[in-house]
């Protein structure tokens, strides 16, 4: 063998060799992975789903509580105006019986 064919020879090989050791997936590889992947991400939709259901729940009842704690707070207001009244009305009669 000449001087170039001995190097062009290897390079051929190695060229060779590594276009046939790479290749192209198929459509069954392709379909069984995606449908993983499908499968990973409709799971984790239905979980995102759930906590999102969970979480609207979660703030309806907070704002559920949030306007009967408002509503009691002003319940006691007028329960304390009410006392305020009725103990102006005591401390009278007191000093009226105090007087007689």
């Amino acid at each position: 063998m000449s001087q170039p064919l001995n190097k062009i020879v290897p390079a051929f090989v190695i060229l060779a060799g590594s276009l046939g050791l790479t290749g192209c997936a198929t459509k069954g590889f392709v379909r069984e992975q995606v449908a993983t992947v499908n499968q990973r991400v409709d799971a984790l939709d239905a979980r995102l789903q759930a906590t999102d259901g969970t979480a609207k729940q979660a703030l309806a009842e907070a704002q559920s509580a949030s306007a009967q704690a408002q509503n009691n707070g002003q319940r006691l207001d007028q329960i304390n105006a009410r006392v305020d009244s009725v103990e102006q009305r005591m401390q009278e009669n007191r000093r009226k019986r105090a007087r007689n």
